[in-house]
C-alpha cells in the first residue's frame, strides 16, 4: 500500500466562521467549497477538510482536559508566525517556547475550540 496523503476532517457548527478563521486569521488558502456544508483548506503542502455538523466536536473537551492536540503543524520561524497571528487578533494559549524534545512551539484554539500546535525543530 502506498499512501499519498492523509487529510483530517474538522467538525464545525459554523462553516463560514471556520473558513474565516483558517483563511483570514491563519492565512491558509481555501482549496474548495462544496455547498454550505463542506470546505477544503490548504496549508502549505497539507490539507484540512471542514465539515458542518449540528454539534461541536465531542473530542474538544477530552483534548483540553488531557493537554492533547487536534492538529499539529510543522512550520518555520514559529516566533514570527505567533507575532503575525496576534496582529490578526488570534489569541495564543501558549507563547512560542523551546521544549525538551527539541522543538519551538506554541498553541492556539480555533473558532470551535480545536487545539492547534505550530512547531519547528530547533536547529533547522
Amino acid at each position: 500500500m502506498t499512501v499519498i496523503e492523509a487529510i483530517p476532517q474538522i467538525r464545525t457548527t459554523n462553516i463560514e466562521e471556520s473558513i474565516d478563521f483558517y483563511v483570514d486569521k491563519l492565512g491558509f488558502d481555501l482549496d474548495f467549497r462544496k455547498g454550505d456544508f463542506y470546505a477544503g483548506i490548504k496549508a502549505g503542502n497539507s490539507r484540512i477538510h471542514l465539515k458542518l455538523a449540528d454539534e461541536k466536536d465531542p473530542s474538544i473537551t477530552f483534548v483540553k482536559q488531557g493537554n492533547h492536540v487536534h492538529l499539529y503543524f510543522f512550520a518555520r520561524d514559529t516566533p514570527a508566525i505567533a507575532r503575525q497571528l496576534k496582529t490578526k487578533g488570534v489569541s495564543l494559549l501558549s507563547e512560542p517556547h523551546d521544549t525538551d524534545y527539541s522543538k519551538n512551539e506554541f498553541k492556539l484554539e480555533d473558532n470551535e475550540g480545536h487545539i492547534l500546535y505550530f512547531s519547528e525543530t530547533l536547529g533547522d
